[in-house]
Protein backbone atom coordinates (compact mmCIF):
# COMPACT_ATOMS: atom_id res chain seq x y z
CA UNK A 1 0.00 0.00 0.00
CA UNK A 2 2.74 2.56 0.82
CA UNK A 3 4.37 1.24 -2.50
CA UNK A 4 1.58 2.12 -4.16
CA UNK A 5 0.86 5.37 -2.40
CA UNK A 6 5.00 6.26 -3.03
CA UNK A 7 4.23 5.92 -6.83
CA UNK A 8 1.02 8.12 -7.32
CA UNK A 9 3.03 10.74 -5.66
CA UNK A 10 5.53 10.21 -8.25
CA UNK A 11 3.13 10.58 -11.31
CA UNK A 12 1.65 13.13 -9.61
CA UNK A 13 5.11 15.34 -9.42
CA UNK A 14 5.91 14.44 -13.13
CA UNK A 15 5.98 16.27 -15.71
CA UNK A 16 2.57 16.57 -17.90
CA UNK A 17 4.59 15.41 -21.05
CA UNK A 18 5.45 12.21 -19.62
CA UNK A 19 1.84 10.83 -20.04
CA UNK A 20 0.81 12.78 -22.97
CA UNK A 21 1.06 9.27 -24.53
CA UNK A 22 0.65 6.44 -22.53
CA UNK A 23 0.35 3.50 -24.80
CA UNK A 24 3.84 4.77 -26.78
CA UNK A 25 5.15 5.07 -23.05
CA UNK A 26 3.65 1.73 -22.63
CA UNK A 27 5.36 0.21 -25.57
CA UNK A 28 9.07 1.35 -24.58
CA UNK A 29 8.05 0.67 -21.19
CA UNK A 30 7.82 -3.32 -22.11
CA UNK A 31 11.10 -3.17 -24.67
CA UNK A 32 13.34 -1.39 -22.09
CA UNK A 33 12.28 -4.39 -19.97
CA UNK A 34 12.62 -6.80 -22.27
CA UNK A 35 16.22 -5.42 -22.79
CA UNK A 36 17.11 -5.46 -19.41
CA UNK A 37 15.96 -9.20 -19.26
CA UNK A 38 17.91 -10.22 -22.11
CA UNK A 39 21.39 -8.45 -20.63
CA UNK A 40 21.51 -10.85 -18.05
CA UNK A 41 20.00 -14.04 -19.39
CA UNK A 42 21.85 -17.13 -19.34
CA UNK A 43 21.66 -18.28 -23.09
CA UNK A 44 18.30 -17.12 -23.69
CA UNK A 45 17.17 -18.71 -20.41
CA UNK A 46 16.60 -17.00 -16.78
CA UNK A 47 16.31 -17.52 -12.83
CA UNK A 48 13.61 -16.50 -10.28
CA UNK A 49 15.46 -13.28 -9.15
CA UNK A 50 18.84 -11.51 -9.45
CA UNK A 51 20.26 -9.03 -6.50
CA UNK A 52 20.30 -5.66 -8.63
CA UNK A 53 24.41 -5.56 -7.94
CA UNK A 54 24.15 -9.46 -9.47
CA UNK A 55 26.17 -11.06 -6.71
CA UNK A 56 23.41 -13.12 -5.85
CA UNK A 57 20.98 -15.26 -7.93
CA UNK A 58 18.88 -18.14 -7.67
CA UNK A 59 15.49 -20.21 -8.75
CA UNK A 60 14.33 -22.63 -5.99
CA UNK A 61 18.20 -23.30 -4.96
CA UNK A 62 21.29 -20.81 -6.06
CA UNK A 63 22.39 -19.86 -9.46
CA UNK A 64 25.04 -18.56 -11.25
CA UNK A 65 25.73 -16.57 -14.36
CA UNK A 66 25.58 -19.33 -16.38
CA UNK A 67 22.31 -20.75 -14.93
CA UNK A 68 18.61 -21.48 -16.01
CA UNK A 69 15.67 -22.45 -14.44
CA UNK A 70 13.03 -24.21 -15.72
CA UNK A 71 9.84 -24.79 -13.28
CA UNK A 72 7.84 -21.56 -12.98
CA UNK A 73 8.26 -18.67 -12.76
CA UNK A 74 11.74 -19.12 -14.38
CA UNK A 75 12.44 -19.59 -17.99
CA UNK A 76 9.65 -20.88 -20.15
CA UNK A 77 7.68 -18.28 -18.17
CA UNK A 78 9.69 -15.57 -19.40
CA UNK A 79 9.50 -16.96 -22.61
CA UNK A 80 5.31 -16.57 -22.57
CA UNK A 81 5.80 -12.95 -21.10
CA UNK A 82 8.11 -12.21 -24.67
CA UNK A 83 5.38 -13.69 -26.91
CA UNK A 84 2.46 -11.90 -25.26
CA UNK A 85 3.86 -9.03 -25.65
CA UNK A 86 4.69 -9.41 -29.36
CA UNK A 87 1.38 -10.42 -29.80
CA UNK A 88 0.15 -7.24 -28.14
CA UNK A 89 2.93 -5.13 -30.16
CA UNK A 90 4.36 -6.74 -33.13
CA UNK A 91 7.14 -5.26 -31.80
CA UNK A 92 9.86 -8.23 -33.95
CA UNK A 93 12.13 -7.72 -31.40
CA UNK A 94 10.18 -9.12 -28.64
CA UNK A 95 9.42 -12.19 -30.75
CA UNK A 96 13.44 -12.52 -31.00
CA UNK A 97 13.43 -12.38 -26.99
CA UNK A 98 10.43 -15.17 -27.48
CA UNK A 99 13.25 -17.08 -29.95
CA UNK A 100 16.00 -16.66 -27.80
CA UNK A 101 13.90 -18.30 -24.97
CA UNK A 102 12.59 -21.35 -26.43
CA UNK A 103 16.76 -21.70 -28.07
CA UNK A 104 17.33 -22.28 -24.58
CA UNK A 105 14.87 -24.59 -23.74
CA UNK A 106 15.71 -26.82 -27.04
CA UNK A 107 19.49 -26.45 -26.07
CA UNK A 108 18.67 -27.76 -22.34
CA UNK A 109 16.06 -30.03 -23.57
CA UNK A 110 17.28 -33.98 -22.08
CA UNK A 111 17.51 -37.07 -24.43
CA UNK A 112 14.41 -38.15 -21.91
CA UNK A 113 12.44 -35.91 -23.72
CA UNK A 114 11.55 -33.05 -20.97
CA UNK A 115 13.59 -30.76 -18.53
CA UNK A 116 15.33 -30.85 -14.89
CA UNK A 117 14.43 -28.25 -12.67
CA UNK A 118 17.62 -26.04 -13.73
CA UNK A 119 20.49 -26.03 -16.97
CA UNK A 120 23.89 -24.96 -16.54
CA UNK A 121 25.60 -24.13 -19.84
CA UNK A 122 29.20 -23.52 -17.96
CA UNK A 123 28.65 -27.25 -16.99
CA UNK A 124 26.34 -28.92 -20.04
CA UNK A 125 28.45 -31.90 -19.75
CA UNK A 126 26.67 -32.90 -16.71
CA UNK A 127 23.20 -33.93 -18.45
CA UNK A 128 22.59 -36.10 -21.19
CA UNK A 129 20.59 -33.59 -23.79
CA UNK A 130 18.54 -34.59 -26.91
CA UNK A 131 21.42 -32.61 -29.09
CA UNK A 132 23.73 -34.76 -27.10
CA UNK A 133 22.16 -37.94 -28.89
CA UNK A 134 24.71 -39.93 -31.18
CA UNK A 135 27.43 -37.69 -30.22
CA UNK A 136 28.27 -39.78 -26.87
CA UNK A 137 29.94 -42.80 -25.72
CA UNK A 138 27.44 -44.77 -23.65
CA UNK A 139 29.77 -44.45 -20.70
CA UNK A 140 29.02 -40.88 -21.54
CA UNK A 141 25.25 -41.10 -21.43
CA UNK A 142 25.07 -42.97 -18.35
CA UNK A 143 27.05 -40.73 -16.22
CA UNK A 144 25.16 -37.52 -17.35
CA UNK A 145 21.67 -36.71 -15.66
CA UNK A 146 18.83 -37.49 -17.73
CA UNK A 147 15.87 -37.28 -15.94
CA UNK A 148 12.73 -35.68 -16.95
CA UNK A 149 10.78 -34.09 -14.45
CA UNK A 150 7.07 -33.42 -14.43
CA UNK A 151 6.55 -32.46 -11.25
CA UNK A 152 6.19 -28.59 -10.36
CA UNK A 153 5.03 -27.80 -13.96
CA UNK A 154 8.35 -28.41 -14.89
CA UNK A 155 8.59 -30.31 -18.45
CA UNK A 156 5.01 -29.28 -18.84
CA UNK A 157 5.21 -25.53 -19.19
CA UNK A 158 7.93 -25.56 -21.39
CA UNK A 159 6.10 -27.79 -23.95
CA UNK A 160 3.16 -25.76 -24.12
CA UNK A 161 5.58 -22.29 -24.24
CA UNK A 162 7.00 -24.19 -27.36
CA UNK A 163 3.72 -24.95 -28.60
CA UNK A 164 2.71 -21.19 -28.95
CA UNK A 165 5.65 -20.22 -30.05
CA UNK A 166 5.97 -23.03 -33.30
CA UNK A 167 3.18 -21.07 -34.41
CA UNK A 168 5.96 -18.25 -35.19
CA UNK A 169 8.60 -20.61 -36.36
CA UNK A 170 7.70 -20.58 -39.80
CA UNK A 171 11.23 -19.94 -41.77
CA UNK A 172 13.06 -23.12 -42.55
CA UNK A 173 16.44 -21.24 -43.29
CA UNK A 174 16.24 -20.23 -39.42
CA UNK A 175 18.43 -23.20 -37.69
CA UNK A 176 16.90 -21.43 -34.67
CA UNK A 177 13.72 -21.96 -35.21
CA UNK A 178 14.10 -25.39 -36.62
CA UNK A 179 15.63 -26.31 -33.00
CA UNK A 180 12.65 -24.72 -31.68
CA UNK A 181 9.93 -27.08 -33.47
CA UNK A 182 12.68 -30.32 -33.12
CA UNK A 183 12.64 -29.75 -29.64
CA UNK A 184 8.47 -29.27 -29.66
CA UNK A 185 8.51 -32.80 -31.81
CA UNK A 186 10.71 -34.38 -29.97
CA UNK A 187 9.34 -33.33 -26.38
CA UNK A 188 5.64 -34.59 -27.43
CA UNK A 189 6.77 -37.52 -28.02
CA UNK A 190 8.50 -38.19 -24.73
CA UNK A 191 5.28 -37.15 -23.06
CA UNK A 192 3.63 -39.46 -24.21
CA UNK A 193 5.89 -42.43 -24.01
CA UNK A 194 6.22 -41.28 -20.35
CA UNK A 195 2.27 -41.94 -19.81
CA UNK A 196 1.93 -45.76 -18.12
CA UNK A 197 -0.80 -48.16 -19.73
CA UNK A 198 -3.37 -46.84 -16.87
CA UNK A 199 -2.95 -43.69 -18.39
CA UNK A 200 -1.01 -41.86 -15.33
CA UNK A 201 2.87 -40.65 -15.55
CA UNK A 202 4.82 -40.89 -12.82
CA UNK A 203 6.86 -37.80 -11.44
CA UNK A 204 9.87 -38.91 -12.73
CA UNK A 205 10.85 -40.25 -16.48
CA UNK A 206 14.31 -41.53 -17.64
CA UNK A 207 13.09 -42.56 -21.31
CA UNK A 208 13.17 -45.80 -21.52
CA UNK A 209 10.12 -47.96 -22.49
CA UNK A 210 7.31 -48.62 -19.92
CA UNK A 211 7.15 -52.08 -19.21
CA UNK A 212 3.37 -52.63 -19.35
CA UNK A 213 3.59 -55.95 -16.96
CA UNK A 214 5.32 -53.61 -13.82
CA UNK A 215 2.17 -51.47 -13.91
CA UNK A 216 -1.12 -53.27 -14.49
CA UNK A 217 -4.24 -51.38 -14.91
CA UNK A 218 -6.81 -51.83 -11.79
CA UNK A 219 -8.67 -49.45 -9.54
CA UNK A 220 -7.21 -47.87 -6.24
CA UNK A 221 -7.73 -50.01 -2.82
CA UNK A 222 -6.64 -49.15 0.56
CA UNK A 223 -3.69 -51.41 1.36
CA UNK A 224 -3.94 -53.86 4.21
CA UNK A 225 -1.70 -52.18 6.08
CA UNK A 226 0.49 -48.89 6.17
CA UNK A 227 3.32 -47.85 7.42
CA UNK A 228 3.03 -44.79 9.70
CA UNK A 229 7.20 -44.11 9.52
CA UNK A 230 8.57 -42.91 6.51
CA UNK A 231 9.97 -45.61 4.22
CA UNK A 232 12.51 -44.02 2.20
CA UNK A 233 11.74 -46.16 -0.74
CA UNK A 234 12.30 -44.46 -4.33
CA UNK A 235 8.74 -42.70 -5.36
CA UNK A 236 9.70 -41.47 -8.61
CA UNK A 237 8.12 -44.01 -10.74
CA UNK A 238 4.88 -43.37 -8.69
CA UNK A 239 2.01 -42.49 -10.28
CA UNK A 240 1.74 -38.99 -8.86
CA UNK A 241 -0.86 -36.14 -8.70
CA UNK A 242 1.53 -34.08 -6.19
CA UNK A 243 1.81 -30.70 -7.21
CA UNK A 244 -0.67 -31.80 -9.92
CA UNK A 245 1.84 -33.22 -11.98
CA UNK A 246 -0.73 -35.39 -13.94
CA UNK A 247 -3.54 -32.93 -13.91
CA UNK A 248 -0.57 -30.34 -16.44
CA UNK A 249 0.48 -33.46 -18.41
CA UNK A 250 -3.54 -34.07 -19.38
CA UNK A 251 -3.72 -30.55 -20.16
CA UNK A 252 -0.66 -30.46 -22.15
CA UNK A 253 -1.61 -33.31 -23.85
CA UNK A 254 -4.71 -31.47 -23.94
CA UNK A 255 -3.55 -28.54 -26.09
CA UNK A 256 -0.91 -30.25 -28.09
CA UNK A 257 -4.85 -32.17 -29.48
CA UNK A 258 -6.39 -29.06 -29.95
CA UNK A 259 -3.11 -27.70 -31.67
CA UNK A 260 -2.29 -30.57 -34.12
CA UNK A 261 -4.84 -32.87 -33.85
CA UNK A 262 -6.04 -33.09 -37.26
CA UNK A 263 -4.39 -36.26 -38.35
CA UNK A 264 -2.43 -36.87 -34.74
CA UNK A 265 -4.89 -38.93 -32.80
CA UNK A 266 -2.24 -39.90 -30.31
CA UNK A 267 -2.73 -36.16 -28.25
CA UNK A 268 -7.00 -36.99 -27.85
CA UNK A 269 -6.06 -40.60 -27.07
CA UNK A 270 -2.98 -39.85 -24.39
CA UNK A 271 -6.02 -37.39 -22.59
CA UNK A 272 -8.55 -39.41 -22.56
CA UNK A 273 -6.25 -42.68 -20.97
CA UNK A 274 -5.25 -39.97 -18.49
CA UNK A 275 -9.35 -39.16 -17.96
CA UNK A 276 -9.55 -42.98 -17.13
CA UNK A 277 -7.03 -42.93 -14.73
CA UNK A 278 -8.35 -40.32 -12.56
CA UNK A 279 -11.33 -42.56 -12.50
CA UNK A 280 -9.72 -45.53 -11.66
CA UNK A 281 -7.39 -43.48 -8.78
CA UNK A 282 -10.77 -42.48 -6.96
CA UNK A 283 -10.39 -44.00 -3.57
CA UNK A 284 -13.92 -45.96 -2.75
CA UNK A 285 -15.57 -44.99 0.38
CA UNK A 286 -15.40 -43.64 2.70
CA UNK A 287 -12.70 -41.02 0.98
CA UNK A 288 -13.81 -40.76 -2.10
CA UNK A 289 -10.89 -38.35 -3.05
CA UNK A 290 -7.60 -38.77 -3.85
CA UNK A 291 -4.22 -39.65 -2.76
CA UNK A 292 -0.93 -37.81 -3.76
CA UNK A 293 0.99 -40.90 -5.18
CA UNK A 294 -0.01 -44.66 -5.54
CA UNK A 295 2.18 -47.46 -6.14
CA UNK A 296 1.89 -50.19 -9.06
CA UNK A 297 -0.27 -51.32 -6.82
CA UNK A 298 -2.65 -48.40 -6.90
CA UNK A 299 -2.62 -48.21 -3.06
CA UNK A 300 -1.46 -44.75 -1.44
CA UNK A 301 2.23 -44.84 -0.78
CA UNK A 302 5.17 -42.30 0.63
CA UNK A 303 6.75 -40.17 -1.33
CA UNK A 304 9.03 -37.80 0.82
CA UNK A 305 8.98 -37.71 4.62
CA UNK A 306 6.99 -35.61 4.92
CA UNK A 307 4.08 -37.10 3.05
CA UNK A 308 2.62 -40.19 3.74
CA UNK A 309 0.21 -42.76 2.17
CA UNK A 310 -2.85 -40.76 2.57
CA UNK A 311 -5.54 -39.19 0.65
CA UNK A 312 -5.33 -35.53 0.25
CA UNK A 313 -7.00 -32.27 1.14
CA UNK A 314 -4.78 -30.39 -1.57
CA UNK A 315 -4.03 -32.19 -4.70
CA UNK A 316 -7.45 -33.98 -5.10
CA UNK A 317 -8.72 -29.82 -5.93
CA UNK A 318 -6.43 -30.34 -8.90
CA UNK A 319 -7.77 -33.49 -10.08
CA UNK A 320 -11.49 -32.49 -9.51
CA UNK A 321 -11.04 -29.29 -11.54
CA UNK A 322 -9.52 -31.36 -14.02
CA UNK A 323 -12.45 -34.03 -14.36
CA UNK A 324 -14.81 -30.55 -14.51
CA UNK A 325 -12.49 -29.69 -17.60
CA UNK A 326 -12.54 -32.83 -18.79
CA UNK A 327 -16.37 -33.07 -18.87
CA UNK A 328 -16.93 -29.92 -20.49
CA UNK A 329 -14.45 -30.35 -23.58
CA UNK A 330 -15.37 -34.10 -24.05
CA UNK A 331 -19.15 -34.28 -22.98
CA UNK A 332 -18.50 -37.02 -21.34
CA UNK A 333 -21.07 -37.09 -18.03
CA UNK A 334 -18.91 -39.96 -16.19
CA UNK A 335 -15.84 -37.09 -15.16
CA UNK A 336 -19.10 -34.72 -13.84
CA UNK A 337 -20.58 -37.61 -11.43
CA UNK A 338 -17.16 -38.59 -10.51
CA UNK A 339 -16.72 -35.08 -9.22
CA UNK A 340 -19.95 -35.33 -6.55
CA UNK A 341 -18.65 -37.48 -4.26
CA UNK A 342 -15.56 -35.81 -3.52
CA UNK A 343 -17.18 -32.41 -3.16
CA UNK A 344 -19.68 -34.52 -0.31
CA UNK A 345 -16.31 -35.47 1.33
CA UNK A 346 -15.24 -32.26 0.99
CA UNK A 347 -17.75 -30.84 2.99
CA UNK A 348 -17.43 -32.77 5.91
CA UNK A 349 -14.18 -33.02 6.59
CA UNK A 350 -12.83 -29.05 6.99
CA UNK A 351 -10.65 -28.84 9.82
CA UNK A 352 -11.85 -25.20 10.54
CA UNK A 353 -13.94 -23.07 8.81
CA UNK A 354 -12.39 -22.80 4.97
CA UNK A 355 -9.73 -25.07 6.08
CA UNK A 356 -8.67 -28.52 4.96
CA UNK A 357 -5.49 -30.79 6.25
CA UNK A 358 -3.27 -32.00 3.48
CA UNK A 359 -3.37 -35.26 4.65
CA UNK A 360 -6.23 -37.75 6.30
CA UNK A 361 -5.70 -40.81 7.35
CA UNK A 362 -6.47 -43.57 5.60
CA UNK A 363 -10.14 -45.03 6.21
CA UNK A 364 -10.40 -43.02 9.58
CA UNK A 365 -10.42 -39.53 7.98
CA UNK A 366 -8.02 -38.16 10.62
CA UNK A 367 -6.25 -35.23 9.95
CA UNK A 368 -2.56 -36.37 9.84
CA UNK A 369 0.89 -33.45 10.76
CA UNK A 370 4.08 -33.70 11.47
CA UNK A 371 6.29 -32.43 14.00
CA UNK A 372 9.06 -30.47 12.90
CA UNK A 373 11.29 -33.34 13.43
CA UNK A 374 9.06 -35.27 10.85
CA UNK A 375 6.88 -37.48 13.63
CA UNK A 376 3.97 -38.06 12.26
CA UNK A 377 0.82 -37.25 14.52
CA UNK A 378 -2.54 -35.57 15.06
CA UNK A 379 -2.26 -32.39 16.46
CA UNK A 380 -1.06 -29.11 14.37
CA UNK A 381 1.02 -27.49 17.34
CA UNK A 382 4.30 -28.14 15.86
CA UNK A 383 4.36 -28.06 12.11
CA UNK A 384 7.17 -27.92 9.77
CA UNK A 385 6.67 -24.02 8.49
CA UNK A 386 8.10 -25.28 4.99
CA UNK A 387 5.52 -26.79 3.48
CA UNK A 388 1.53 -26.40 3.44
CA UNK A 389 0.09 -28.85 5.85
CA UNK A 390 -3.20 -27.03 5.83
CA UNK A 391 -4.83 -24.24 4.00
CA UNK A 392 -8.14 -23.34 2.06
CA UNK A 393 -6.05 -25.15 -1.14
CA UNK A 394 -8.83 -23.59 -3.38
CA UNK A 395 -11.76 -25.77 -2.25
CA UNK A 396 -14.86 -23.88 -1.75
CA UNK A 397 -13.34 -22.20 -5.18
CA UNK A 398 -13.92 -25.79 -6.81
CA UNK A 399 -16.92 -26.73 -5.08
CA UNK A 400 -18.37 -23.31 -6.61
CA UNK A 401 -17.17 -24.28 -10.07
CA UNK A 402 -18.47 -27.20 -10.14
CA UNK A 403 -22.14 -26.78 -8.56
CA UNK A 404 -22.21 -23.79 -11.21
CA UNK A 405 -21.29 -26.34 -14.23
CA UNK A 406 -23.90 -29.28 -12.19
CA UNK A 407 -26.63 -26.94 -12.20
CA UNK A 408 -26.31 -25.12 -15.91
CA UNK A 409 -25.63 -28.32 -17.80
CA UNK A 410 -22.78 -28.34 -20.32
CA UNK A 411 -24.12 -26.52 -23.50
CA UNK A 412 -25.70 -23.99 -21.07
CA UNK A 413 -22.40 -23.29 -19.39
CA UNK A 414 -20.40 -23.07 -22.62
CA UNK A 415 -22.68 -20.99 -24.39
CA UNK A 416 -22.50 -18.52 -21.07
CA UNK A 417 -18.52 -18.51 -21.97
CA UNK A 418 -18.95 -16.89 -25.02
CA UNK A 419 -18.51 -13.33 -25.47
CA UNK A 420 -19.48 -11.33 -28.31
CA UNK A 421 -16.52 -9.42 -29.23
CA UNK A 422 -16.00 -5.86 -27.49
CA UNK A 423 -17.00 -3.20 -29.84
CA UNK A 424 -14.17 -0.40 -30.06
CA UNK A 425 -15.52 2.04 -28.07
CA UNK A 426 -15.56 -0.89 -24.78
CA UNK A 427 -12.27 -1.51 -25.58
CA UNK A 428 -11.31 2.20 -25.45
CA UNK A 429 -13.05 2.57 -22.57
CA UNK A 430 -11.65 -1.10 -20.51
CA UNK A 431 -7.64 0.60 -22.03
CA UNK A 432 -8.70 3.74 -20.14
CA UNK A 433 -9.72 1.92 -16.50
CA UNK A 434 -6.54 0.12 -16.99
CA UNK A 435 -4.50 3.81 -17.61
CA UNK A 436 -3.95 4.31 -13.95
CA UNK A 437 -1.86 0.78 -13.20
CA UNK A 438 -0.13 1.09 -16.13
CA UNK A 439 1.34 4.71 -15.32
CA UNK A 440 2.16 3.00 -11.96
CA UNK A 441 4.39 -0.02 -13.79
CA UNK A 442 5.98 2.69 -16.51
CA UNK A 443 6.98 4.99 -13.27
CA UNK A 444 8.04 2.02 -11.07
CA UNK A 445 10.77 1.28 -13.98
CA UNK A 446 14.42 2.40 -13.20
CA UNK A 447 16.25 3.75 -16.03
CA UNK A 448 18.24 0.20 -16.24
CA UNK A 449 14.80 -1.13 -17.26
CA UNK A 450 14.59 -2.77 -13.95
CA UNK A 451 11.63 -3.49 -11.48
CA UNK A 452 13.23 -3.61 -8.09
CA UNK A 453 11.57 -5.29 -5.21
CA UNK A 454 13.18 -4.08 -2.31
CA UNK A 455 12.09 -6.32 1.05
CA UNK A 456 14.19 -8.27 2.06
CA UNK A 457 14.19 -12.20 1.29
CA UNK A 458 15.61 -14.83 2.81
CA UNK A 459 16.16 -17.78 0.85
CA UNK A 460 18.84 -20.90 1.52
CA UNK A 461 21.49 -19.04 3.09
CA UNK A 462 21.24 -15.94 0.87
CA UNK A 463 19.96 -13.03 1.96
CA UNK A 464 18.48 -10.77 -0.89
CA UNK A 465 17.40 -7.19 -0.64
CA UNK A 466 16.83 -5.31 -3.17
CA UNK A 467 16.16 -7.70 -6.22
CA UNK A 468 14.68 -8.09 -9.36
CA UNK A 469 12.01 -10.59 -9.55
CA UNK A 470 11.01 -12.83 -12.47
CA UNK A 471 7.29 -13.13 -11.53
CA UNK A 472 6.94 -9.01 -11.27
CA UNK A 473 8.13 -8.74 -14.74
CA UNK A 474 6.56 -10.96 -16.03
CA UNK A 475 3.21 -9.66 -14.05
CA UNK A 476 4.06 -6.14 -14.93
CA UNK A 477 4.63 -7.31 -18.70
CA UNK A 478 1.47 -8.67 -19.11
CA UNK A 479 -0.68 -5.68 -17.69
CA UNK A 480 1.30 -3.62 -20.37
CA UNK A 481 0.56 -6.13 -23.11
CA UNK A 482 -2.85 -6.32 -22.07
CA UNK A 483 -3.25 -2.68 -22.45
CA UNK A 484 -1.99 -2.09 -25.67
CA UNK A 485 -3.75 -5.20 -27.04
CA UNK A 486 -6.92 -3.44 -26.17
CA UNK A 487 -5.64 -0.30 -28.48
CA UNK A 488 -4.93 -2.14 -31.60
Amino acid sequence: MIIRMVLLAAMACAQPSVFADTPSQAGMTLVKGAKFMRSIAAGGGDLWRYSTDMKLMAGEGKGSKTTIWIQPPGTPSMGEAFLTAYEATGDKYLLDCALAVGDALAMSQLESGGWDYRFDFDAKERWYRQVDRGKLAFTETTRRRNITTFDDNNSQSALRFLMALGGHCRDANDARQRRVLHALSYGLQKLLAAQYPNGAWPQRYDGKAVDPRRFPVKKATYPEKWSRKYEGLDYRSHYTFNDNSIRDCILTALEAHRRYGEGRPEFLAAVLRGADFLLLSQMPEPQPVWAQQYNARMEPAWARRFEPASVTGGESVGVCRTLIDLYLELGEDKYLRAVAPAVAWYKKSAVAQGTWARFYELKTNKPLYFTKDYKLVYTDDDLPTHYGFKSSFGVESMIRHYEKVKAMGREKYLASLKRTPPTAKQRAARAKGMETRVREIIVAQDKQGRWVSKDKLELRGMTFTERVETQVFIANMKVLSEYLALLK
